[in-house]
């Protein structure tokens, strides 16, 4: 969505998807590091958006700001003219992919699902965390990130909800075309639908044992491997050797996720039907047939 948006002549959408600004509760690359250090400020935050012709809209793609718990008041109280678009997912199949994708930025550490899910008290308590998440533990509270209706309520208590517009991922999948359209009618812009069709952001498993070893040629290692990336360097500098790794990287160390342990998928659909049943109360919707909890 956020890549179709950003190709319509009537959006600016910079190239930093996710600033993360406004979710004052959670990791931003905006907030203080951990040693307190200040980093960017509201005026880089802004400078995003400084190519922006007048005529255009502008905004961004910060997936934290529906579970952050300051986020809606924060935007609102910058801009209560802002339009939301919530994006939800079937809540189990949503769960799988994060924690894919917690795996895949080092986030998390346990590549077993079930047994992450279970260590969920733990981490409350402060154990079991990554560097990544030990100042933000939150990120791994997977059950937190399903609870649609209350974050929903978060936007419609300083929204009207007319400036809310909440699709399901099942929508978007099945026609990017009707449900960009949705979007650009909601917007107020011209109606161009789906000129391509992109894929972004699919899930990837993260091979950890090929991508420890391949951090270890490239950044770590013995005195051979330092000897040779010395000569390596003269060769290639360090922007075209990040490339490279980088490059590499892709390509062995992602790879298609393994299959859902359905006995663990039809667990928690278990355990999220309140939550669906919820959100398909509050919005007049039966989520709970669409998404097959019924």
């Amino acid at each position: 969505m956020y890549e179709m948006l950003a190709r319509h002549r009537q959006v600016f959408l910079p190239e930093r998807k996710e600033p993360r600004w406004f979710s004052t509760d959670l990791r931003s690359p905006f907030r203080p590091g951990a040693d307190g250090t200040p980093r960017d400020t509201y005026e880089d935050y802004l400078a995003l958006f400084a190519p922006a012709a007048a005529d255009q809209l502008v905004g961004e793609g910060s997936t934290n700001y529906i579970w952050s718990r300051t986020a809606a008041s924060e935007i609102a109280a910058v801009r209560p003219d802002a339009k939301i678009i919530v994006i939800f997912r079937e809540p189990a199949g949503f769960v799988r992919s994060l924690h894919e994708h917690m795996l895949q930025h080092k986030a998390e550490e346990e590549p077993n699902l079930r047994r992450a899910l279970e260590l969920e008290s733990e981490r409350r308590e402060g154990r079991h965390l990554t560097e990544v998440t030990r100042r933000y533990p939150q990120q791994l509270y997977y059950a937190e990130r399903v609870r649609y209706a209350e974050q929903l309520r978060r936007y419609h208590a300083v929204f009207p909800a007319e400036q809310v517009l909440v699709l399901a991922y099942d929508d978007f999948r099945a026609d990017n075309d009707a449900t960009l359209r949705a979007v650009q009618r909601f917007l107020g812009i011209e109606q161009t639908g789906a000129e391509v069709i992109l894929e972004a952001n699919q899930s990837v498993h993260r091979r950890a044992d090929v991508d420890a070893r391949l951090h270890e040629v490239f950044f770590g290692g013995g005195p051979v491997l330092r000897t040779a990336r010395r000569g390596l360097m003269v060769l290639a500098p360090e922007r075209a050797r990040q490339r490279a790794f980088s490059a590499l990287r892709e390509r062995l160390v992602f790879t298609e996720p393994p299959p859902p342990d359905e006995q663990l998928m039809g667990e928690l659909r278990e355990r999220f039907e309140p939550e669906v049943k919820a959100l398909s109360d509050y919005i007049g919707r039966d989520l709970l047939a669409l998404w097959g909890y019924r």
